[in-house]
């Protein structure tokens, strides 16, 4: 089956799908953009992540392009027509075309929306059961992190030296050593009093989808948590450490620099959130 993409109206073959050369997202990365988990055919928290994408089109004040309901449409026949039970939806909305100005266009634009699916295998179980290794970098963004853009520059290159340190993530770090978040996750610890600790949800890190869903989850199980920024010290002598994201789901951390949180070994806290997460995940929608 060959792969489908929508760009703007059209469902086109992937390898023909295209954008104008003076697309504001290619020149400026003047767009936003939603990863959506596909699990049994269904989309995973859907409605928090459009909800996420009309807050980012908000701040940079780019129109949606189509309204929700058909949005949810176009999203389901890209799942249908590439044939994903498990892998993602990709959507992007940028600005729109116009000759290259700094500024927003004096003539208005559409704004172009891109929509791909592809297939794609769940995590590696080991991952989940053995536990991963984090780097810790400074974090070089800009200071609007809340607004899931596609300027993602700093983020890539910090994944690369992850890679390079063989390590699955990096952990980005502010001025006053306090761990903001990974190059594409939310990064927890748990506390030797069992006090579960993320940061709030400012403009210094996004505010990720799976994250909301684990403090429900947390919430509902009546657990100890608090939202505050938390040291690279505070999370190499922490009880536990993982991280959260659509494409990553809950891996506990039990590395961080080449030290080992604890023993080593994933915590059983991280463990029971990680379980709990595939049950709201697989629920039916």
């Amino acid at each position: 089956m060959s792969r489908i993409a929508y760009v703007s109206g059209q469902y086109l073959p992937h390898r023909q799908a295209a954008v104008h050369i003076e697309d504001r997202g290619y020149q400026y990365s003047d767009g936003v953009y939603e990863v959506i988990a596909v699990m049994g055919g269904h989309l995973v928290d859907e409605v928090p992540h459009l909800a996420r994408l009309a807050r980012s089109l908000g701040e940079l004040r780019i129109a949606p392009p189509i309204g929700d309901a058909a949005l949810r449409i176009v999203m389901r026949e890209v799942v249908r027509r590439n044939g994903v039970d498990t892998g993602i939806v990709y959507l992007q909305i940028t600005r729109g075309v116009a000759p290259r100005e700094h500024g927003f266009p004096t003539k208005p634009t559409d704004p172009v929306l891109v929509v791909t699916a592809r297939r794609s295998r769940p995590p590696d179980p080991s991952l989940g059961r053995d536990g991963i290794a984090v780097i810790t970098i400074p974090d070089i963004r800009w200071q609007r992190c809340d607004i899931k853009s596609v300027a993602l520059l700093p983020n890539v290159l910090g994944k690369q030296q992850a890679r390079e340190a063989r390590a699955y993530e990096a952990w980005q770090v502010d001025r006053e050593d306090h761990v903001t978040e990974g190059t594409s996750t939310n990064a927890w610890i748990v506390t030797e009093s069992g006090e579960v600790v993320t940061r709030a949800a400012d403009n210094a890190i996004l505010n990720g989808v799976t994250r909301g869903a684990i403090l429900d989850i947390i919430r509902r199980e009546g657990l100890r948590f608090v939202e505050r920024a938390f040291t690279v010290a505070e999370a190499r002598s922490a009880r536990e450490a993982f991280l959260t994201s659509t494409t990553a789901d809950l891996l506990p951390v039990v590395r961080i620099d080449g030290e080992n949180v604890a023993d080593g070994k994933p915590g059983p806290l991280s463990q029971k959130l990680r379980a709990a997460y595939f049950v709201h995940a697989t629920a039916a929608p």
